[in-house]
């Protein structure tokens, strides 16, 4: 794939017109935090047909699943799976690039509830629980949180991590606090990480997940934290003091999953990477139009900044990076239409280069901005903030590279 069919280009100019009409005039209530995102995702899901689509998809795959089940217990060979694992083309990115241009904290809010919270269900849980939490986060009738950072973890997310359950009788105790919680403080639904406590090292211990509703006993959700940027997603604290859950709430209803808490957690890890050169995409896109208009419309010197050949090599890095992360976009969407998923490392890098290449553009709009970049009332101040978290979260800059390292030196 090597451009936008016209069906894509279709879709896109409709996406962009809901976000020019439903979106960019909330921008500012939206960034001071006056109003969460989870109305105006629910109306994108209803005006698009997101939420049918993946109420269709969801009916399809419980069918499947229970089929499977059944030819098991009748000691048959489960029915051979004939759909791939496209989702209409990489359509599902569209409305990421678009929104981000704009709110890229509203892609965090949905990609976390519907995205990584719906997932850690999906991936691991019993039909049963798939059909009690995963449908209402994937079509966001619900809002979902999936909490595994605490305050003293960060990267190394299991080996500090202190968050624990504990048996007693055919119940859980859970306690612990996370911190860094998207959607923390709205969360209705809560896919909530911690070691079993066994009396054993913490090191030794299993990595359980279980699902917390709001309002259960001892549960706390913080009201939304200050930070640089991404204001429109909603990020939180949630504190646990003897949360007693059964083993319905537990993904999977065994402490024994086939392949381990670790490995579900890190597979939701690596489909977050794999969504971030959308959104990386998005800001590049957003940057390099504004810029390209300013540089046409600021004059210094008796001339247009963009006769200047120093505007001219910002101008032209950005139209490289945007070229860049969309053939990266492209590579994710082909994939998806082959059935093919990423391999962590393969995320890792594909996440690195964008996060590095959205804050580099966003951060030389402002550049080139001057000292109206500076100035809120100008978008690439909001965009340069956002673009930041993107080397961050899902994993830090950092870790991207130890994954990547680590993979070319075991082949």
């Amino acid at each position: 794939m090597f451009e936008w069919s016209d069906e894509h280009r279709m879709i896109r100019e409709a996406v962009q017109r809901f976000v020019d009409e439903e979106v960019r005039p909330h921008v500012d209530e939206l960034e001071h935090g006056d109003l969460p995102p989870y109305d105006i995702l629910r109306k994108m899901f209803a005006t698009f047909g997101m939420d049918a689509m993946a109420r269709d998809r969801f009916a399809k795959q419980i069918a499947r699943e229970q089929a499977a089940l059944d030819a098991t217990a009748r000691c048959e060979e489960p029915p051979a799976r004939t759909e791939s694992g496209d989702d209409g083309g990489g359509l599902s990115l569209i409305p990421i690039i678009e929104l981000c241009r704009v709110c890229p904290g509203m892609v965090t809010a949905m990609g976390v509830s519907m995205g990584l919270t719906s997932a850690a269900i999906m991936s691991k849980g019993t039909i049963r629980q798939k059909q009690r939490w995963a449908l209402d986060l994937l079509t966001m009738d619900k809002v979902g949180a999936w909490a595994i950072t605490e305050p003293g973890s960060g990267s190394d997310a299991f080996g500090s991590m202190r968050s624990t359950a504990r048996r007693d009788g055919d119940e859980y105790v859970l306690n612990g606090s996370k911190t860094f919680i998207t959607n923390g403080p709205y969360a209705d639904t809560i896919v909530f990480i911690c070691k079993l406590d066994e009396g054993n090292p913490p090191e030794q211990r299993k990595v359980l997940s279980f699902v917390l509703d709001r309002g259960m006993p001892g549960l706390v959700q913080s009201k939304p934290l200050r930070k640089m940027g991404m204001h429109s997603s909603p990020t939180g604290e949630l504190f646990l003091d003897d949360v007693r859950v059964g083993l319905d709430r537990l993904i999977g209803e065994t402490e024994d999953l086939p392949s381990g808490g670790r490995d579900g957690a890190k597979a939701t890890f690596q489909q977050e990477r794999a969504g971030v050169a959308a959104m990386a995409l998005g800001i590049i896109e957003e940057c390099l139009q504004l810029s390209v208009q300013y540089a046409r419309d600021r004059v210094q010197f008796g001339r247009p900044i963009g006769e200047f050949q120093l505007i001219q090599e910002k101008l032209a890095r950005m139209e490289v990076a945007r070229m860049n992360v969309q053939n990266l976009v492209f590579r994710t969407m082909e994939m998806g239409a082959a059935g093919r998923s990423m391999t962590l490392a393969e995320a890792s890098a594909m996440k690195l280069y964008s996060a590095r290449a959205a804050t580099e553009v966003a951060m030389e709009a402002v550049q080139l901005y001057g000292g109206n970049g500076y100035m809120s009332e100008f978008r690439v101040e909001q965009l340069a903030r956002d673009a930041k978290v993107l080397q961050i979260y899902a994993g830090t800059d950092e870790i991207q590279i130890t994954h990547i390292a680590k993979d070319l030196l075991r082949t």
